[in-house]
């Protein structure tokens, strides 16, 4: 699969440094193009009738012009760009590139098609892509659970392939990250919930979510051994865990390691809090499928039962006295008293809780934590000409990250909050009609990123739950 080209610029990004083009256009211009930058309806990897009615219908509700033109280039982009859909010995098979890599991430391609998810029971085709996935994910997670990202042509060369790791073919890259196999159980399990359809509970979906459980335990260490390592040469730290490929120690406390975050950064302390919550909601979840569908009563308790463990340890571990907001949430731990105060944009984060369902908005310890990370005690939360945000240490000290931006967006209650995003996202996207990985606080020309599906999609997300929520929001012109 080819990268398409469907914004034309000079500006690119090689190795996530920043290149700015000559043609962008000044941050305070006051005019933009608004000429759809979508691909021409023969050259879209896949269109969705339901999902051009609601485009359609949303942007007609909205005053701002810039703003509907920047929901109807991003909202469709996954579909548009990235899908790969055929039926492999009469199952539906779907693959989802992130974007400007070509490769299938399970965190990124979840999140990519998770705005859809609504309009499956309406769009049986649609639904199929959905179903898709749903085996495609399940294939990656027998393959190798503790892997990342993936390739469909398993004869292809990653450019990892010298990690010092277990690099089988059809692996992109081998970066144990607990919400991957998280992201892989919400989608399935969303799947469900709409279309009632129990078949992808297959025998080979039932052995993923063995061995999901059976990583999770693994990777709690009480013993403090792991099957998992993993070392890289490069020459940025973030890129491989310490400790020639385990990570720092932690003292077994019933939490799960994880040696990198969502942003495939390597994590400070193995004991990712974010994504420990993300798994008690993806293993009760599991639970649910197990006693209510397989049958698997016995794994149903597994499931239950690591859940019930990891949540009380994060209650006594990772709920912890910060000196001016009281109880919040630490971002990692150690399991030894140890801790790291700060927020990565990348979901899951602690100010995605929310969005996922774990907490919600009104809860006091999220509102706490919340309150921490839009302030300038979080050392990833930055302030600058172009906009203010949260950042991500993938991209340095002065980058802020649109996806940061939406998902305050997204768990905010308050209007003037919203409304404060929405102006910062319309004002960021450098005249691209896109949004991207992130941009430089001072100057949103410099950014990195073109191509970043994910993004794009979940900014579609945002202006789709406004419709539905606060519709008035939308009648505003910016």
């Amino acid at each position: 699969m080819k990268r398409r080209t469907f914004i034309k610029q000079s500006g690119m990004v090689i190795g996530g440094t920043l290149l700015a083009s000559p043609l962008l256009r000044a941050q305070n211009q006051s005019t933009v193009d608004l000429k759809s930058m979508r691909p021409a309806e023969g050259k879209r990897c896949f269109s969705s009738k339901e999902v051009e009615k609601l485009i359609n219908k949303v942007k007609s509700s909205m005053a701002d012009n810039e703003l509907a033109w920047l929901f109807e280039n991003c909202f469709p982009n996954t579909l548009d760009t990235t899908v790969d859909f055929e039926y492999i010995d009469g199952q539906p098979d779907t693959f989802v590139i992130t974007g400007d890599i070509d490769a299938m991430w399970l965190r990124d391609s979840t999140a990519q098609v998770w705005p859809y998810m609504p309009l499956i029971k309406k769009d049986k085709d649609l639904r199929e892509v959905i179903k898709g996935l749903v085996k495609r994910q399940t294939k990656c997670i027998i393959l190798d659970p503790y892997a990342n990202a993936f390739y469909k042509d398993v004869t292809k060369v990653s450019k990892w392939q010298s990690d010092r790791t277990q690099m089988l073919p059809g692996i992109h890259e081998r970066k144990w990250e607990i919400d991957s196999l998280c992201y892989a159980v919400r989608l399935a399990n969303e799947y469900y919930s709409i279309t009632g359809d129990s078949s992808v509970f297959d025998d080979d979906w039932q052995e993923a979510s063995r061995l999901i459980v059976q990583t999770f335990k693994a990777e709690q260490r009480k013993d403090g051994t792991t099957p998992y390592t993993f070392n890289r040469e490069t020459g940025q730290m973030f890129d491989s865990p310490v400790h020639w490929g385990l990570g720092r120690p932690v003292k077994p406390v019933g939490l799960i390691c994880s040696m990198f975050r969502p942003s495939d950064d390597a994590t400070l302390y193995p004991y990712l809090i974010p994504s420990n919550v993300f798994a008690v909601v993806s293993l009760r979840q599991m639970a649910n499928i197990h006693e209510s569908i397989t049958g698997e009563t016995q794994l149903a308790k597994e499931c239950t039962a690591l859940a019930d463990e990891v949540d009380a340890a994060i209650r006594q571990y990772a709920i912890v006295e910060h000196l001016d907001f009281g109880e919040i949430y630490a971002y990692e731990v150690d399991g030894f008293g140890n801790r790291v105060f700060m927020d990565d944009a990348n979901v899951p984060s602690l100010m995605s809780l929310a969005y996922l369902g774990a907490h919600q908005p009104d809860d006091a310890l999220y509102k706490r934590t919340r309150a921490f990370l839009l302030s300038d005690n979080n050392p990833y939360y930055l302030t600058g000409k172009a906009a203010e945000g949260q950042a991500s240490p993938h991209t340095g000290q002065v980058n802020i990250w649109p996806m940061g931006i939406i998902l305050r967006a997204m768990t905010s209650t308050d209007d003037k909050e919203i409304l404060h995003c929405l102006k910062m996202l319309k004002a960021t996207h450098a005249g691209t009609g896109f949004m991207h990985e992130s941009f430089h606080k001072d100057d949103a020309s410099k950014y990195t990123r073109d191509w970043f599906a994910w993004a794009n999609t979940l900014f579609g997300e945002l202006i789709v739950k406004l419709y539905h929520e606060r519709p008035h929001l939308l009648k505003t012109e910016l």
